[in-house]
């Protein structure tokens, strides 16, 4: 009866969402170029005609937004002053940064301790434990008082008392001293507070949310089958990091995986609009400045002094669809059919590929950025100030483009890395597998569990959700400025609003996640008569305006949106 009643559920929201996509009003279809294709990139239900999302690594919402709009502004560090009435967000009170539950827990022994700001010094950290069942544990049924126990590692910070080397290090948050660009993103244009991971777990299934909203559905494994789980109903679900079956730079000894099921390049590709995936090092022809070339190129960053591979295989969704799929990273063969079907690149491309079509006006319709690994934000190997440095490449370049008024940036993350955050996520998909551990061994509670792909309807294990709350901005003349918004979304909320703006809200089916997404629409203000440019030039390495802002907002009263 429970699984009847779940299934039902869920039928019926994919019936409402249809009944008012309809009545969204869409523009008009563009006409055969000098090719003779037909794209419907133009045909949108919004003025948005283009749409970059700047897929990140593995930060939670308080890591970097905890304290905002309050920063320290510490001699020596770029200062950050916010505007007049800038909206709260659900951040860290004074109680939670002085009396916090994690410092009350016993169970976390010498790494009970409270929220602590990170300088820039400090921003070499180490990789936090981010496992799906480790993070479920960190929960502890929704108390959040047992990160450091669960997902907290450490290892020697400048300066910093031996608690933030260890475990407590995962209690660690930076603040617009440090993550400026990001701060200042805020500012002037908008950000959620009440967004979450999909699933619990890892990059892999971040990534395949990300762009299908469903991490069930496994069809074939090479290597075992150490980071999938019985779903219940004789399939495989995926709650860790794999690489993709046929992509000559995965590891030939590691567990790889490939899926079944759609994701929303199967759906764009059905509806003639452009897009691709253009990730750091995914052109193996290059040779970088220190001679790495092939499934090896790599860079150091001098912030971690790490050296970490551009391209990293687990964090590329598409490869694992065979409908999607570039396995041996065949190169586009010209820049005006990047983005383009039929191509022998199949849609993934090298992040040089992005900037490439766009300079020459051929700016697909629909673009999902990954940084070279050294630029990505993940812990470990990557840092806020590297991860800066490429944010605001990508947007300032954007803002020099004539699609620029048309365009629309979404900053998204793919897990939290375990890093704490305060906020108990919605249960809206609940999992029974071997994994789970929300609610005690083998239990993650929620009203309803979702089906799978190849599950004749039958709900599937594996996928507790929602998982840790993430940071997510909208970037964009058509943004609302200085605002939060509260509306609770997830990592396929990004593949909702594509479903909704080119694709009449065409839903990927399945049991995937889209159907109860929420929807990013309350980022945007489109009764705007005439948006302008609204541009904000950052500098890369500080993350503040080299200029003042340009467009309607930086002269006009402002007033709280949030």
């Amino acid at each position: 009866m429970r699984q009847n009643l779940a299934v039902c559920i869920a039928a019926c929201i994919l019936s409402l969402s249809a009944i008012s996509l309809a009545e969204i009003p869409v523009h008009a279809e563009a006409a055969p170029d000098a090719h003779g294709r037909h794209d419907r990139d133009s045909r949108t239900a919004t003025p948005i005609k283009h749409l970059v999302v700047i897929f990140q690594e593995n930060v939670s919402f308080d890591h970097y937004f905890g304290t905002y709009p309050n920063a320290a502004n510490l001699p020596g560090e770029p200062s950050f002053q916010a505007r007049p009435f800038t909206p709260k967000v659900n951040g860290l009170s004074v109680a939670l940064q002085t009396n916090n539950p994690n410092k009350n827990n016993s169970g976390n022994g010498t790494g009970a301790i409270n929220p602590f700001r990170l300088d820039r010094t400090q921003a070499a950290t180490a990789d936090q434990d981010h496992d799906y069942g480790p993070e479920q544990q960190a929960f502890d049924g929704g108390a959040m008082d047992l990160f450091p126990k669960f997902t907290g590692t450490g290892e020697t910070l400048p300066g910093a008392p031996a608690s933030e080397d260890g475990a407590g290090q995962v209690m660690g948050y930076y603040d617009g001293n440090t993550v400026t660009a990001l701060w200042n993103y805020a500012q002037w244009y908008a950000m959620s507070d009440n967004s979450y991971n999909t699933t619990f777990g890892p990059s892999t299934p971040g990534a395949l949310n990300l762009v299908s909203g469903q991490t069930n559905g496994v069809i074939q494994t090479l290597n075992g089958t150490a980071n999938e789980v019985a779903d219940g109903q004789g399939g495989l679900t995926l709650f860790s990091d794999a690489d993709p079956i046929g992509d000559v730079c995965s590891s030939p000894t590691g567990n790889q995986v490939q899926m079944g099921g759609r994701n929303v390049g199967d759906l764009l590709n059905n509806a003639g609009v452009t897009w691709g995936f253009f990730e750091g090092g995914f052109d193996l022809t290059t040779v970088n400045s220190n001679g790495t070339t092939n499934c090896k190129r790599s860079t150091l960053s001098t912030v971690t002094q790490t050296t970490k591979a551009d391209y990293i295989p687990h964090h590329q969704p598409f490869q694992y669809y065979p409908s999607t799929a570039n396995p041996t990273h065949v190169r586009p063969t010209s820049v005006a059919m990047i983005g383009h079907q039929g191509d022998a690149a199949n849609h993934q491309y090298d992040i040089n590929d992005f900037y490439a079509a766009v300079s020459a006006g051929n700016f697909p319709a629909v673009s999902f950025l990954k940084a070279p690994g050294y630029q990505d934000g993940h812990a470990g190997y990557s840092d806020p100030l590297d991860e800066q440095q490429f944010i605001v490449h990508v947007i300032n370049f954007l803002q020099q483009q004539p699609d620029w008024r048309d365009t629309a940036v979404v900053i998204a993350y793919d897990d939290s890395d375990g890093w704490y955050d305060h906020q108990a996520a919605p249960r809206v998909n609940a999992s029974a597998s071997s994994q789970d551990a929300l609610d005690g061994a083998g239990k993650c509670n929620a009203p309803a569990t979702l089906p799978g792909p190849n599950s004749n309807g039958k709900p599937v294990q594996g996928r507790c959700g929602y998982g840790p709350r993430l940071p997510l901005l909208v970037i964009s003349p058509w943004a609302r400025s200085n605002h939060v918004d509260h509306t609770q979304t997830d990592q396929s909320s990004v593949t909702r609003f594509i479903e909704d703006n080119w694709l009449r809200g065409e839903r990927i089916g399945g049991g995937s996640f889209d159907v109860v997404a929420g929807s990013l629409e309350h980022m945007f203000d489109f009764s705007q008569p005439n948006p302008g440019h609204r541009n904000l030039v950052l500098d890369e390495q500080t993350g503040q305006p080299v200029e003042k802002p340009k467009g309607p907002w930086a002269s006009e009263p402002h007033s709280p949106h949030g």
